[in-house]
């Protein structure tokens, strides 16, 4: 996917992004894909985020627990042809859209953005302290 544009998504990438996310979501959590690093493993899809020409899709997730995430990643993206063919049937769009898989490390940032912010000298400034 190419990197990322300073103007936000548009409705229309938007809503084709929650759709495949959606569809991926389901097969997922059917455990249809016949891959070793990803058999019996839990994944959520939190996010897709579609380029303006919704031919490319950052599928953004996170194995349950958070692990093995590596190895997961490894075989969602070895599985991404198998998986855009069957998002395909179950989104009818003109073209398929070709998926990418990122690990979604959005709660770690936030985890230690907070940790960050609880720190004495920090805390001093924001006014914590008096």
């Amino acid at each position: 996917m190419k990197p990322a544009d300073s103007t936000a998504p548009s409705q229309r990438q938007l809503r084709v992004g929650e759709l495949i996310r959606h569809a991926l979501a389901e097969i997922l959590a059917r455990g249809e894909i016949a891959d070793p690093d990803i058999d019996g493993v839990i994944i959520t899809v939190p996010e897709v985020r579609m380029s303006p020409d919704l031919k490319h899709a950052l599928c953004l997730v996170m194995p349950l627990g958070g692990k093995n995430t590596d190895k997961v990643i490894i075989g969602l993206e070895r599985s991404s042809r198998w998986l855009r063919g069957k998002v395909a049937r179950k989104v009818n769009l003109k073209f398929a859209a070709e998926l990418h898989f990122r690990l979604d490390s959005r709660y770690e940032d936030d985890d230690r953005v907070t940790e960050l912010l609880k720190a004495p000298d920090i805390a001093k400034d924001l006014g914590g302290e008096s």
